[in-house]
């Protein structure tokens, strides 16, 4: 069977959807902003910036030029050691490993737990319990947990890792923005958060652009050195930093997308919903894990099945577009083979997610009629 012309094809996110949903008040926000002549570091970036802290529960916020630099930002303005370790999963956006080499650190990759894909907090115990990671007594000086999918990790039992251990705690939020846990939401749990909008998150600009939250005003004065030279007046750099600037024209178009991110979120959730009743039968797929206490955000729709790739052919002949997030754990890409540590039992339930998880259509626009024909498509593939 294959789309016909009656039929568009879905495809499994649309950017240029969300534009075009919000579009008279995305171009006056941007008309705005032109008009200002002010278009790095102005006042559309301070108004976003508190607005995005209020929003998610902190003190202060940090404009970035991307997700990734977020995180870059929130490592060098913990002041680790050179010897220290920082652990994450390696099931992720490379991002989010790239982020503690490009900080000058070591990756310590800890195994995920199958049903959340989130990190495994027994596992990341057992790192934390060898006394030297290496013969020169590296430590875990920081621990970013992934909020992947729009579902958030077990933050209690990292909380509780981090005041026996020592550690400091940087969520990356890349995926869950406007999720909650146990009352709060994801990003104002950590020491620091990293968010990232690029366009298909679920609050995503047109372009690049992140940010750093944190309630510490030592951390948050120190970002705003270091995203900028490390200046604290300008021209003159009392450390070394970087140019990370979250530009005018992005933070127009997020103040517009912040006041539509939670009724953007209930329609991911409606969709979620229909993917759930609809799919219940088959027991050859892995449906989403919700976690006690907190709220899943869809930023993707994630299936589990064992032939994945069979699976996302069929769909594909259907006009129905899906995608792997993510086909390769970063500890088996060439480019970090050699270059990361590895915890405890190895990364077994990593390397079976990157084989079996598959990405459902999922975006605010997408509407009912359109997720049904994804769940009629996958009841005839059988």
């Amino acid at each position: 069977m294959h789309v016909t012309m009656s039929e568009q094809a879905i495809p499994q996110a649309d950017p240029r959807a969300g534009y075009r949903a919000h579009k008279a008040e995305i171009d006056a926000a941007l008309a705005r902003m032109l008009e200002t002549g002010r278009y790095i570091l102005g006042p559309e970036v301070a108004a976003f910036e508190q607005e995005f802290a209020a929003y998610i529960g902190t003190r202060h916020g940090i404009g970035a030029a991307s997700g990734t630099e977020a995180l870059v930002l929130a490592l060098k303005a913990l002041d680790l050691g050179p010897n220290d370790y920082v652990a994450t999963v390696s099931h992720t956006a490379v991002a989010t490993v790239a982020a503690i080499e490009l900080a000058g650190l070591t990756p310590l990759l800890i195994d995920i737990d199958p049903a959340t894909y989130t990190i495994d907090t027994a596992k990341l115990a057992a790192a934390l319990a060898q006394p030297a990671i290496n013969s020169k007594g590296g430590r875990v000086g920081a621990v970013i947990p992934v909020h992947l999918y729009g579902l958030g990790a077990d933050m209690n039992a990292i909380g509780a890792l981090a005041k026996q251990h020592g550690f400091r705690i940087i969520e990356d939020c890349a995926q869950s923005h406007g999720a909650w846990l146990d009352g709060r939401r994801l990003g104002s749990i950590g020491d620091l958060a990293a968010f990232s909008f690029y366009p298909t998150k679920n609050l995503g600009g047109i372009g690049d652009g992140g940010a750093v939250l944190t309630n510490d005003p030592v951390l948050a004065a120190r970002l705003k050195e270091l995203r900028e030279y490390g200046w604290r007046r300008r021209y003159i750099s009392d450390r070394t930093g970087m140019n990370s600037r979250l530009d005018e024209m992005q933070a127009a178009i997020l103040r517009v997308k912040l006041r539509h991110l939670d009724g953007d979120n209930a329609r991911r959730q409606a969709i979620a919903g229909i993917y759930d009743y609809g799919l219940r039968w088959r027991e050859n797929i892995g449906l989403p894990a919700r976690r006690s206490g907190g709220t899943h955000v869809f930023h993707q729709y994630v299936l589990r099945c064992r032939d994945r790739d069979a699976l996302q052919a069929a769909l594909q002949a259907r006009g129905i577009g899906t995608n792997i997030h993510y086909p390769v754990p970063v500890h088996l890409q060439p480019a970090y083979q050699d270059r990361v540590a590895i915890g405890p039992g190895g990364l077994p339930e990593s390397e079976r997610a990157a084989r079996e998880v598959l990405s459902l259509p999922i975006f605010p626009e997408l509407g009912e009629d359109r997720a049904a024909r994804v769940v009629a498509a996958l009841k005839a593939i059988g």
